[in-house]
Formats: structure tokens, C-alpha cells, sequence
């Protein structure tokens, strides 16, 4: 019977693992529903961070979506490799210095942000950017004009440095090689020095100065303390050297003040004459404010005869006197001196005829500076009298040179007759109504003269006025010939 069977099968053994198995099926559905139902629910705890890590939410899934297509997002804000290669190059360019093998877009994109404290040995005969080098400059110097450097950034930099460093050496205590590593770097640039100070070696103390007596040399303690940097171990290694501007002096030195400061001694002439001697290229000379004395003077000149390239001599405001105007007077004959200037010195009569003497017989100097000096009637009679012959001088100052009515009856002679030049300064002297008279009288059939000061010379206000119109005259008939003689230009 059914019911019978039925019975008999769920007390077999088949029955009973069958019946067992549909209760596990039934479990296993339950449990299934219920992760279901607890996965569309938040879950507290770590289970449910650790559920919704394996099966995102709609949410989540949504913003992802959204990240992906956002359209401002674009490939331009990934740096490119290039430029990621240039910044590592301007980052290490102390160590792997690698321009030149940069194509000249990557270069300039170098040059423009490349730091100016990389080191002068890597750049000073690397790089010939100007832009370059105008950055280097501005960054330190308030004040750049680079028409004083030939219009060249660069130069000015490394003149300037090189300069910086020769004013700030101590000799005995700065490292000569501070200098000396420059050279290198610097030589095939350097055009001109200006070194207005020059310091003196730290002082000794006084006890230490008395164990030293013994070895002193000849010159006296003054000038064996107080020598300075030789500035002819630089300036020999210079090739291309056309300037030197030196004064021998120290800046700033405040309350240590004191006179051997600012001395010239005779180490620094001797080690200053042999290097001008070797200096076949240079040009301009001045050596100022330095109280150079005589025998300094004639010690300078004689190393300077027959210098192939020297036109300009500047020796203003020194100390000498007659001894040195007469070397100096030598000089102008045994060199292609054109500008001269001797300012503020020493220099009597007898040192004004030894340099009229040698300007009556030159040809190649153009300008004559001997203001401030105490040349007197007899020097400037004698200044005169060789302006009669010469004929190739253009300027000459005589300022403030006590000079009087003789003087000014020669010069009345020289305006009458040299048709050269074209500036006379005679001002702060005492010429006298009566040495203006003759002034006046030699201009009146000068056709070259355009300067002519006369201030503070007591020649009257009507004469000065009259000589002003002559001159005048003349400074517009010149310019107006220049102005003709000037060569058209092009459309």
C-alpha cells in the first residue's frame, strides 16, 4: 500500500539520508538569502567594511564612472619626459655641466632658468648667453652700464669679480690662489681693471715687532708692514689687457685710520714697474690718489719708454715734483702719448719747462692736463712758447697755476698764430684786466678756438663777455661744418 511504502522508505536508510539532504538544501537557501539581504544593508563592524570592499555599492561604482569620463581632465597636466630631463640638467649642472650637446630650443630653456650661483669654473668658459650673464650682473650690482665694457654682459661680470677680489686680498693672510684660480677663467675676457683700494697686511703686534728688528729691510718698518697685493702677477697673466686704473688706498677704514694706509711704497713700484714693462697691449695707464713721489715716478717711466701701445698717462693727484715732471717730459718723446694728465701735483717752473721743451718737439699728444700745480709766469711762459711750434695739441688745462699778465702776452701770441687748438683753460688765476686785453687782442682772427674758460681770472666781466662771443662764434661755425661734412643716411 502507498502509505505503507511510504512509511517503510522513510525508516530505510535511503529515506533518512534523502530527508536529510533536503534539510541541508533548505539551510543552505536560507543563508544564501540572508547575505543577500544583509549586502543591501549596512552592515556595523569590520564585516561590513570588509563586504563592501568585495562588492563596491552603486554609489561607488558611480563616481568611479564619473572620475573616468571627467572632461576637464587632460594629458597636459603629466609633465613632459623633455622637460623632466631639462629640470634634472639645470638641477646638476655644477656636476654634468652638458650644453653644448642640448639642441639650441632645450639650451635656451637651460640658460633661462639656470641659477647664477653655479660655480665660475663651470660657467665662465661654458657659457656665452649674455642674457645669461646680464642676470648674473644685475643680481649683484645695483648699478651695470655696460657701455664702459664694451657692451658686453660678460665681461663686465668677470672684470668686476676680478676686481671684488683684488680689493678684498690681505697680503699674508688671503690665499694667493683666491687670484691666481681666476685667471683661467678670466683672461681671454678682461679688457680693464679698476682697483680703487688695495689693503694693507693685518697689523703686527708690537712685541713681535720688536723680535724682528734683525731683519728688517733697508726701506724702513713702514715698508716692509705695509706693501701690498703685487698686482703684476695678475696683470702679466692678462693677454687681451688694454686699461689699468689703480689707487693705492683703502676705503671705509673708518676709526683705523692712519695715514701708511694709504701709502705707495717702493715694493709696489718696483713690483707695479716690471709688470707694466710686460704689458704690451695696454693703453691707458693712471695710477691716482697713490702719493706717488719722484723717484716712483721716474722708477714708472723709465719702464715705460718705448712702449709700443700707451696713449693715455694719468699720474693726477700725487706728489710730484720737478724730478718727476722732467721724466715724465722724457716719456712724452719715447712713446705715442696722446693724453697726459698730471692734476693736482707738485710740479714748479723747472718741471713745466722740461715738459715744454718735450712739447715743442712732439707730434702725437693731444691733451695736456697741468692744473693745480705751481708752474708760475716762468712755466707758463715756457708752456707758451712751445704752443708757438706745436701743432698738433688740442686741449690744455693751466688752471689755478698762479699765472699772470706774462703769461697771458705769450698766450695772446699762441692764439694769434696756432691754428691746433681748441680748448684753453686758464681759470682760477690772476691774469689782470690788462692780461685779458691781450687775450682778446690774439683771438680776434682765431677761426679754431671753441673752449675758452677764463673763470675766477680776474680779466673783467666786459672782456670775458667779448672773448665768449668770439669763441662762440667759432663753436658754431664748427659744428655747422660738421654737420656738412657729415655722410648722408640711407632711407
Amino acid at each position: 500500500m502507498p502509505g505503507e511504502e511510504q512509511k517503510n522508505y522513510a525508516s530505510s536508510p535511503a529515506g533518512k539520508c534523502g530527508g536529510d539532504s533536503e534539510e541541508i538544501f533548505l539551510l543552505l537557501l536560507l543563508k544564501e538569502k540572508c547575505i543577500l539581504s544583509r549586502m543591501q544593508q549596512p552592515v556595523p563592524g569590520d564585516r561590513a567594511r570588509a563586504i563592501s570592499s568585495l562588492y563596491p555599492s552603486p554609489a561607488s561604482l558611480a563616481a568611479e564612472h564619473r572620475v573616468i569620463e571627467d572632461p576637464e581632465w587632460s594629458l597636459a597636466t603629466v609633465p613632459c619626459l623633455a622637460d623632466l630631463c631639462l629640470q634634472h640638467i639645470i638641477h646638476n649642472f655644477g656636476k654634468n655641466p652638458v650644453l653644448n650637446r642640448l639642441l639650441p630650443e632645450h639650451q635656451r630653456k637651460v640658460l633661462d632658468k639656470l641659477s647664477t650661483d653655479v660655480p665660475l669654473a663651470v660657467t665662465a668658459n661654458l657659457i656665452r648667453d649674455e642674457d645669461y650673464w646680464k642676470r648674473c650682473c644685475t643680481e649683484r650690482w645695483q648699478v651695470c652700464d655696460i657701455s664702459n665694457y664694451g657692451g658686453s654682459w660678460k665681461q663686465m661680470f668677470l672684470e668686476r669679480h676680478l676686481e671684488n677680489v683684488v680689493k678684498c686680498f690681505i697680503p699674508n693672510s688671503t690665499d694667493p690662489n683666491q687670484v691666481l684660480e681666476l685667471i683661467p677663467l678670466c683672461k681671454d675676457y678682461v679688457r680693464k681693471l679698476e682697483v680703487d683700494q688695495f689693503l694693507p697686511p693685518l697689523q703686527v703686534d708690537q712685541n713681535e715687532e720688536m723680535d724682528d728688528d734683525d731683519t728688517r729691510s733697508d726701506f724702513g718698518d713702514d715698508e716692509v708692514s705695509m706693501h701690498h697685493y703685487d698686482i703684476g702677477v695678475l696683470i702679466t697673466a692678462l693677454p687681451h689687457l688694454e686699461e689699468l686704473h689703480l689707487t693705492y688706498g683703502m676705503k671705509d677704514c673708518g676709526m683705523n685710520f692712519e695715514w701708511n694706509l694709504f701709502d705707495f711704497t717702493h715694493q709696489d713700484c718696483c713690483n707695479l714697474a716690471v709688470a707694466l714693462k710686460k704689458c704690451h697691449n695696454l693703453k691707458v695707464f693712471k695710477l691716482t690718489r697713490s702719493k706717488v713721489n719722484d723717484n716712483q715716478t721716474r722708477l714708472l717711466v723709465r719702464n715705460l719708454l718705448d712702449h709700443p701701445c700707451l696713449v693715455e698717462l694719468n699720474l693726477s693727484h700725487n706728489l710730484i715734483r720737478d724730478k718727476g715732471a722732467q721724466a715724465v717730459g722724457k716719456l712724452i718723446n719715447h712713446s705715442r702719448l696722446e693724453t697726459l694728465d698730471l692734476c693736482n701735483n707738485q710740479i714748479h717752473h723747472e718741471g713745466a719747462q722740461a715738459l715744454a721743451q718735450a712739447l715743442a718737439e712732439n707730434s702725437t699728444l693731444t691733451s695736456l692736463n697741468l692744473r693745480l700745480n705751481c708752474l708760475e709766469d716762468k712755466g707758463g711762459e715756457a708752456i707758451g712758447h712751445a704752443l708757438l711750434t706745436n701743432t698738433t695739441l688740442k686741449s690744455i688745462h693751466l688752471g689755478s697755476n698762479n699765472l699772470s699778465e706774462p703769461t697771458a702776452m705769450v698766450f695772446s701770441q699762441v692764439l694769434a698764430q696756432n691754428t691746433t687748438l681748441t680748448n684753453i683753460n686758464f681759470s682760477c688765476n690772476h691774469l689782470g684786466l690788462d692780461g685779458g686785453k691781450q687775450l682778446l687782442d690774439g683771438l680776434a682772427g682765431n677761426k679754431t678756438l671753441t673752449e675758452f674758460d677764463l673763470r675766477l681770472a680776474e680779466v673783467g666781466q666786459e672782456t670775458e663777455y667779448l672773448i665768449h662771443q668770439i669763441v662762440w662764434a667759432n663753436r658754431e661755425v664748427a659744428r655747422l661744418g660738421s654737420l656738412q661734412n657729415a655722410p648722408a643716411k640711407p632711407l
